[in-house]
């Protein structure tokens, strides 16, 4: 005998199905990690670009690799529709990344978390992340523990998620 489904879950069906039907401007994260191999990183670029393109807002984080790829990607396509959230003060930042941090107009650095570990940081971001998005597109690893717990806490938050594994 089949278990009856539960208000809840009917609302979080419609709501992921409403998401992803629509055909307007969304709020998307994007977040990985940063052992991403260069062909990796140039397809995130491309399908990040295209998402601005088609007016997607993007969000995501200032760690190399995945997201630095989505950042050169955005900022190509329209800087506007950027926003970049740091887990800790821009000067905390890796030195390839910060250059191309500074040029982002909709920067939100967090220095009162530069006392924290970069992992402890970077889950506290992630957060924020997702619940400023509707939909979260992630680049890991099985063994990406930050990020994979971020895409739990997103779906817990009804948000559509969309991981890509690595490995």
């Amino acid at each position: 005998m089949s278990q009856p489904i539960e208000v809840q879950e009917i609302d979080s069906l419609a709501q992921e199905l409403a998401t992803i039907q629509q055909t307007s401007s969304k709020r998307i994260a994007l977040l990985g990690s940063r052992h991403v191999p260069i062909t990796h990183q140039n397809l995130i670029e491309v399908m990040t670009y295209a998402l601005v393109l088609a007016g997607n807002r993007v969000m995501t984080s200032g760690a190399t690799g995945t997201n630095l790829a989505a950042i050169r990607g955005a900022m190509r396509a329209d800087p506007n529709l950027l926003t970049v959230i740091l887990p800790q003060s821009l000067a905390r930042q890796p030195r390839e990344s910060r250059d191309t941090l500074e040029n982002v107009v909709h920067l939100v650095e967090h220095g009162d978390h530069d006392q924290l570990s970069l992992a402890e940081a970077s889950a506290i971001c992630n957060r924020e992340i997702i619940t400023r998005c509707q939909q979260l597109i992630c680049f890991a690893f099985h063994d990406s523990h930050t990020l994979l717990q971020t895409c739990a806490e997103a779906e817990d938050q009804r948000r559509v998620v969309t991981l890509f594994y690595f490995d």
